[in-house]
């Protein structure tokens, strides 16, 4: 008898220490104003682009369109297609904010075997992504620059550089969003 009272005793000291412990839990995070900014993505966005003559073929013109939805608040997750000079080709990505070095990441891939992460900012309505980017066993340094026009529509621009100071005009284009 004596046993399962100190058997019970240390059952409830073990059951009341749990109970505090998840009391004390911290809460769920939630989304901040960083991650906020990035809903501005989320919607159905259809694009027109100028691919420049250059290292990556004779130019011409692309269409895009892209779908991007919130995952949880903490990120922006798109698929799209596109057309053009190069081919029909189709993205996945993946947009979030990292706290740890206050700075945006973008991870894409695409059906040209292209798989990058980009580290990028946001400065009023200018968002700037920066890699060190591989396509067709060339290296190079790539930019790609982000201006929000209005709550539906943007443009954008890729540069590349082979050193990091002069800058080359890949694509350039515009982007509106037709739904949500």
């Amino acid at each position: 008898m004596k046993k399962q009272f100190v058997a019970y005793g240390v059952a409830a000291a073990v059951l009341s220490g749990a109970v505090a412990v998840m009391a004390q839990a911290p809460p769920a995070p939630k989304p901040g104003p960083e991650h906020q900014a990035l809903a501005y993505f989320a919607g159905k966005w259809t694009g027109e682009a100028e691919l420049k003559p250059g290292p990556f073929g004779p130019g011409g013109k692309m269409t895009s369109a892209d779908t991007c939805e919130s995952f949880g608040g903490f990120h922006v997750v798109c698929r799209g297609e596109s057309k053009g000079v190069m081919g029909d080709m189709k993205t996945l990505g993946v947009v979030s904010y990292s706290a740890g070095d206050k700075t945006y990441k973008f991870y894409a891939v695409d059906t040209l075997g292209v798989a990058e992460l980009s580290a990028g900012t946001k400065s009023g309505n200018t968002w700037t992504f920066t890699a060190d980017s591989t396509f067709g066993g060339m290296a190079f340094k790539s930019k790609y620059t982000i201006v929000e026009v209005s709550p539906t529509s943007y443009t954008f621009k890729w540069e590349m550089s082979q050193d990091g100071t002069k800058w080359a005009t890949v694509v350039e284009g515009t982007s509106k969003k037709s739904g949500t």
